[in-house]
């Protein structure tokens, strides 16, 4: 397993236990990578999804909310919500890594911990969420390179010139 799979494994831990337990995330945290001699860089990533999604956890079940039909996030199964919940925190903050890797991820993680329905629900929230997401970033423009647009611009300036002597 990969040391961001076991990151988010992790996370999804802390997660589920703070459903639970108000014994605060940094003591969830240190309790939860440190028990089982976790990589230094798996702890890094755990304790930084783990943070953000609790920063950030009603803008992020609220997108949660707005693309799961007839589903209440506070209806999902606990894993269920905790997943698309890491999943969402990491299309809003990961910048270096492809939206599909972290669905993909998201959706192993809900086969090994929920089961394969949860892995096609996942799938359809995140997807719809990643749909979202895209259509919220500015349109970039189309930009010509000036070299090739000013020959263009030229040719049609010197044509409209023509048509307008005749």
């Amino acid at each position: 397993m990969g040391k961001r799979r076991s990151a988010r494994e992790k996370a999804l831990q802390v997660l589920f236990e703070l459903e639970f337990n108000d014994a605060g995330i940094e003591a969830i945290l240190a309790r939860t990578v440190k028990d089982k001699q976790t990589e230094r860089s798996v702890q890094e990533y755990a304790g930084w999804l783990s943070r953000g999604i609790m920063a950030r956890r009603d803008e992020i079940d609220a997108l949660i909310q707005g693309t799961s039909d007839h589903w209440r996030v506070s209806r999902m199964a606990l894993v269920d919500r905790n997943i698309l919940r890491v999943a969402v925190f990491e299309l809003l903050e990961e910048k270096l890594m492809a939206p599909a890797i972290i669905i993909n991820e998201a959706i192993e993680i809900a086969k090994r911990f929920s089961g394969a329905q949860a892995a096609v629900f996942v799938n359809g929230v995140l997807d719809a969420v990643r749909k979202k997401l895209d259509a919220s970033k500015p349109q970039e423009k189309e930009t010509k390179d000036e070299r090739t647009q000013e020959p263009a611009k030229k040719r049609a300036d010197a044509g409209r010139r023509r048509s307008q002597k005749a």
